[in-house]
């Protein structure tokens, strides 16, 4: 039995934001294990009030440079519900099609340089471009082909500036679109690859049952708008975000907490693929397969290989897009807009999980009340009781304190978590 472990992490690094490990154990018993934010808070939802409705997505957008389409994607969503907006095929395939982009930039960019030096044992990326330079090559061609899809759809690798209310200010060409497909395809070795690298990665084998939740598809693996669903059955409409929400204020974290049918839930990539396997494309079935990820899994550090199989599943699926596109006859690239008195809601799945933007308006398109729930401040509570479990666990072993520490910090990451956009 371990008999004492005292652990302070302050701050974790490779992580986006500033939050804190504790654990102590004494005579085998566990004294305190908790995960703190301590992230500095941003008033976005009131910069929003008072705010005409063409100017909330390029506000908005500003929450995240990571996730920044997601943001924008999500206010337009909901400036169109509360304006009763149906979005045309051309303009909703483009989004899905910008979406998909931004899933790969974000997963590879957390799996390549935040998780993979763990299992590498580096302390950072940066000596990886020396030990293994054909690994971080492979990282910034798949990363390079979603920013430059990200620039061609929506003008701008981050913060987009041609996605607005009502659809697009320019349309990319069809032969940019093209240009996009051929490389997509040509990275299907490179996605083999990674799948290669991360089955050789030894996933630590801890487990705690939780609550997964996230939109359902119907038809599509789903990513922009529709019911949500958690793995223990609850179900909601969209509209009704609150219910699935249900935010709670915490001593010790400067971000609102989530919980639904138990203590806390989880959401991001594990939480889609547990929720909606089925309908990830074949290609993304097959890696997951490879990598022994089987639904309902309830291991934490398995989020990177679902961030992995959600990396095949975009590429494929943006390959089907860009045909559909490429096919469709040229439309009107946007749609009249008329401001009416009313609300919206806009749920997307961004890399992190469920992204909702609630807004009010008046007759002139004036926000009067604005609200936004980040995945990452939905899966605080779900780190701290993985934490607190893990170290009730440890400390019935003689693991070492150094191995705690790392694997505490391992199960951080595997969440991907953007601390600074949880408390916008």
């Amino acid at each position: 039995m371990k008999l004492s472990c005292n652990i302070d992490i302050r701050h974790l690094t490779r992580v986006e934001g500033h939050g804190n490990i504790r654990i102590k154990i004494s005579d085998g018993k566990v004294v305190e294990a908790k995960w703190e934010v301590v992230e500095t808070p941003r008033f976005f939802e009131a910069m929003l009030v008072g705010k005409h409705w063409e100017n909330a997505p390029y506000i908005c957008g500003r929450i995240c440079g990571i996730c920044s389409i997601g943001h924008t994607l999500a206010s337009i969503r909901a400036i169109e519900n509360a304006f009763q907006i149906q979005p045309t095929v051309q303009t909703a395939r483009l989004r899905l099609l910008l979406k998909h982009m931004e899933t790969l930039q974000s997963h590879i960019l957390h799996l390549y340089f935040l998780a993979a030096p763990d299992f590498l044992g580096t302390g950072s990326v940066l000596p990886l471009i020396n030990s293994h330079p054909d690994v971080i090559q492979r990282a910034l061609r798949l990363k390079m082909i979603a920013n430059d899809a990200c620039d061609i759809i929506g003008g701008r690798r981050i913060h987009p500036i041609r996605t607005v209310v009502g659809g697009f200010t320019m349309l990319p060409q069809k032969k940019e679109l093209d240009g996009i497909r051929q490389r997509l395809a040509a990275a299907a070795p490179d996605l083999v690859a990674s799948a290669e690298l991360f089955k050789s990665f030894a996933t630590p084998s801890f487990v705690r049952e939780t609550e997964f939740v996230s939109l359902k598809g119907e038809n599509d693996y789903p990513f922009i708008g529709g019911e949500m669903i958690s793995s223990d059955g609850v179900r909601h409409k969209e509209a009704d975000y609150r219910k699935m929400t249900n935010e709670y204020c915490v001593k010790g974290s400067t971000s609102k907490w989530s919980k639904l049918s138990r203590k806390s839930f989880a959401v991001g990539a594990l939480a889609r693929m547990n929720n909606n396997f089925g309908m990830l494309h074949s290609a993304a079935r097959n890696v997951a397969s490879e990598l022994a990820f089987a639904p309902v899994c309830h291991n934490p550090f398995m989020c990177n290989v679902a961030q992995l199989v959600e990396c095949v599943h975009v590429v494929y699926d943006s390959i089907s897009l860009i045909d559909e596109l490429l096919a469709l006859p040229l439309q009107e690239d946007r749609q009249t807009v008329s401001p009416r008195k009313g609300c919206g809601v806009g749920a997307i799945e961004v890399p992190r999980g469920i992204l909702y933007h609630y807004y009010e308006f008046n007759a002139k398109g004036t926000l009067v009340k604005a609200d936004c729930v980040i995945p990452t401040s939905q899966n605080h509570a779900n780190i701290h009781h993985d934490i607190e479990e893990m170290a009730m666990q440890y400390s019935q072993t003689n693991v070492d304190d150094r191995d705690i520490e790392l694997l505490a910090q391992m199960l951080v990451r595997s969440y991907d978590p953007c601390i600074s956009c949880s408390v916008h």
